[in-house]
């Protein structure tokens, strides 16, 4: 299949980056909390501390909402990330929590979007997880019966039941959530923070923390940072860090790539009147959505372990490029001849529990990492929550859900490279015999 003619940017398809990026650190400055990282997380947790009348400084090495914050493909999702079966079985006590997480934590991007006026073409449409054959509602089914038992609203149906495309079988709606422009979203929170009191520094990559005193020090190609407490909102770059406890997430490297705009009506001919999001049950899924600019945005399907310290300006793979634009052929046949026009990535945090986690190194190292694809929603709500534990506030029933009082971490073999191959190639041999191209076509 053709991937030659799309555009692999180093960036995202969805902004271009932003004009005034602020100059690097070149100075020692002191400050209660420094923030290391400027994400949606990063940025989050200086908001909130600046708003709570706290001196914070953010330090981001490229530009705040640069990496996976602005990448990903824009579904706002309600549940939470992983396998939930294999949740299930492994912490039936503390899904129920990590189900309420997430859901509130949806709203409250949702919340933020109004507070902080941000347009960002969000549509609260939900997401739906889908099947693309018989046997994949089997587990549609239990998922979406685990969901319930944990407190979630879901409701499972045909694809026409839940206006979503006819070439799925079914799924089960997770109504909480939907579509947004993540980049714009990105700037929005970018815009309020350079607003706000709180000092940030871009283009100022943090090489080292460590405790000084009764305090940190923070060391920058060109400077330092005297602080009394950090925050870690690194994500995915945490481990090019020493004090960043080790195994806390692995790397990884997801790809999403987007059609050229499609005629109307033949997008009205999918069956898609809801505009939700769908994501397939594979152990590695591949999600959908609609934009509106007419066209599809698909990702994710294989997933690639990254080694520190991270390549810088890394684009897409065009085999995985590639596996994507067949899994669109394969459940959009009636999209034949569509091309594709833009290909980018970003790295995300993956945990060896699958579970979003938090916690403290030490009285003044605190962290938030691996909301495990799910950082669109999560992370800020979790910087948030974080902000408002270091303002002295009691901390919050959600935090206390992911919080880990010792930053100890078991290996995760599925999150190596051999891994992640393997579990690929059961996805493939699957889709083999499913019956999904079979299905698609007749639809």
């Amino acid at each position: 299949m053709r991937t030659e003619d799309i555009d692999y940017t180093a960036f995202t398809g969805w902004i271009d980056p932003p004009s005034d990026v602020l100059p690097a650190l070149k100075a020692e400055i002191t400050c209660d909390v420094a923030v290391v990282g400027g994400g949606l997380g990063g940025m989050s947790t200086a908001l909130r501390l600046a708003e709570r009348g706290i001196d914070v400084v953010l330090l981001e090495a490229e530009f705040c909402g640069h990496g996976s914050s602005s990448r990903n493909a824009g579904q706002l999702a309600g549940g939470p990330g992983g396998d939930i079966q294999m949740l299930d079985i492994l912490y039936p006590k503390r899904l129920p929590s990590i189900v309420r997480f997430a859901e509130n934590a949806a709203h409250f991007v949702e919340s933020l979007m109004k507070r902080l006026d941000i347009e960002c073409d969000y549509e609260p449409t939900g997401n739906v997880g889908v099947a693309v054959s018989k046997g994949q509602m089997g587990r549609v089914r239990r998922v979406a019966e685990i969901l319930a038992r944990c407190g979630a609203t879901v409701e499972v149906g045909t694809s026409a039941e839940l206006g979503i495309p006819r070439s799925f079988v079914g799924g089960f709606l997770e109504p909480v959530g939907g579509m947004m422009n993540p980049g714009k979203f990105t700037l929005g929170v970018r815009r309020a923070l350079l607003a706000s009191s709180a000092r940030v520094f871009e283009q100022t990559r943090v090489e080292d923390v460590e405790p000084s005193g009764d305090g940190v020090l923070v060391s920058v190609p060109g400077g330092r940072v005297r602080a009394n407490r950090v925050v870690l909102s690194t994500n995915a770059f945490g481990g090019e860090l020493r004090i960043t406890p080790k195994r806390l997430a692995s790397p990884i490297w997801v790809t999403e790539v987007e059609t050229e705009p499609i005629d109307p009506a033949r997008l009205a001919a999918l069956g898609w009147t809801s505009r939700s999001g769908v994501v397939t049950q594979h152990a590695i899924m591949q999600n959908y959505r609609l934009t509106p600019r007419n066209t599809i945005i698909t990702g994710v399907r294989r997933l690639q372990r990254g080694r520190y310290p991270l390549p810088p300006g890394r684009t897409a793979d065009e085999s995985v490029v590639a596996g994507l634009v067949d899994g669109f052929r394969t459940h959009f046949p009636s999209l034949a001849g569509v091309e594709f026009e833009r290909a980018w990535g970003g790295w995300v945090a993956v945990t060896p529990s699958w579970l979003p986690v938090a916690g403290q190194v030490g009285d003044t190292v605190y962290y938030s990492i691996g909301c495990n694809g799910h950082g669109l929603g999560q992370a800020p709500y979790l910087g948030q929550l974080i902000a408002d534990r270091i303002a002295g506030d009691a901390p919050h029933e959600d935090l206390l859900a992911l919080w880990r009082t010792k930053p100890r971490f078991l290996p995760s073999p599925p999150m190596t490279r051999v891994g992640l191959r393997a579990v690929w190639l059961v996805d493939r041999i699957a889709d083999r015999f499913n019956g999904s191209r079979r299905h698609a076509k007749g639809n």
